[in-house]
């Protein structure tokens, strides 16, 4: 067993357990994107990003994937893990504005602008769709392709082959391919409607 500090508590995990199961299992609360259970972790998305502290030293590491260690102190929401998703919210809005689940997102953890161009590319190159298709379709058929900002998620020669099934989880299993959020502002703008919601008291008082 492995001890160590979660969010001021001390808690203990089984060997080989990342971050994220141990957080899993003591019902802390990490986002994540590019993770699903039973596919293999790629930390693309770095939304699961953690603080991991040894002594006077102190990183961000992505929960999904780093294991658990003897003696260190993990916080899961520090100022410096609440700003760095921030970022990283903003960045993957740059890529996919429509998105709804990026966009509840971005309410969730108060983002109410995006400082960087929007491309509208429809993917934030999480890879889980090539996972999917390999891992437990065994088909194989879709990649990465290209390099920096030319890189996405094709076919070989964009041609359909013969390993695909036109199964659909590739479609399935991918975070932002989605219905739009239906916010109050045109396509694209980050709308905050959900900051705005007001819990409605099912038993009002007469």
């Amino acid at each position: 067993m492995v001890t160590f500090v979660l969010d001021g508590q001390t808690v203990t995990a089984e060997e080989g357990w990342t971050i994220l199961d141990a957080a899993k299992y003591y019902g802390v609360d990490i986002p994540t994107l590019c993770y699903v259970e039973g596919l293999s972790p790629y930390s693309a998305c770095r939304i699961c990003v953690v603080e991991l502290i040894r002594g006077k030293k102190s990183r961000l590491v992505a929960s999904c994937s780093c294991p658990v260690e003897e003696g260190v102190e993990i916080r899961t929401k520090s100022p410096r893990v609440i700003n760095a998703r921030k970022m990283l919210i903003e960045l993957m809005l740059a890529s996919t504005p429509n998105s709804r689940l990026l966009q509840c997102l971005a309410s969730e953890y108060g983002v109410t602008k995006i400082r960087f161009r929007p491309e509208d590319r429809r993917c934030i190159l999480c890879g889980l769709c090539i996972r999917m298709c390999d891992e437990q379709m065994q088909g194989g058929a879709i990649g990465f392709s290209g390099r920096g900002v030319g890189r996405e998620v094709s076919m070989p020669f964009h041609k359909t082959p013969e390993a695909c099934r036109e199964c659909g989880a590739c479609l399935y299993i991918c975070p932002v391919c989605e219905l739009p959020c239906k916010g109050p502002l045109k396509p694209g703008e980050l709308c905050n409607a959900c900051l705005d919601t007001v819990q409605i008291d099912p038993f009002p008082s007469k």
